[in-house]
């Protein structure tokens, strides 16, 4: 176990941001992010006093729908299109694990018959 406190803001989904400076850094009005987190968009992570916190992994996906959103697209429809795009991603990924697999058990066969 790693004693450096600050290990935490290595990873994505760590909450460490507040809307202000998540609002900020996006470049878009606190309002925007209350209503991502409304329509289910986003899940920030509440503080004990119930402040949302965002992760760099929500920014992302917030920076994703805001360019959607800024090309046109309803809400609505710029969720469903980022949920499109990351199912598109993993099914790509895990394509090419299986490629993987099937060329090295080709491999092994060949090798097996050699």
């Amino acid at each position: 176990m790693s004693t450096d406190p600050l290990q935490a803001l290595d990873d994505p989904d760590h909450p460490v941001l507040t809307m202000s400076q998540a609002a900020d850094l996006l470049g878009v009005q606190a309002a925007f992010l209350r209503s991502l987190d409304s329509s289910g968009v986003l899940h920030p992570h509440r503080s004990p006093g119930g402040h949302r916190r965002y992760s760099r992994h929500q920014l992302q996906l917030a920076a994703r729908v805001r360019v959607l959103l800024d090309d046109g697209h309803l809400l609505s429809s710029a969720q469903v299109i980022v949920q499109l795009q990351d199912d598109l991603a993993d099914a790509r990924a895990e394509r090419e694990t299986a490629e993987q697999e099937r060329d090295a058990a080709r491999r092994e066969l060949r090798e097996a018959a050699d």
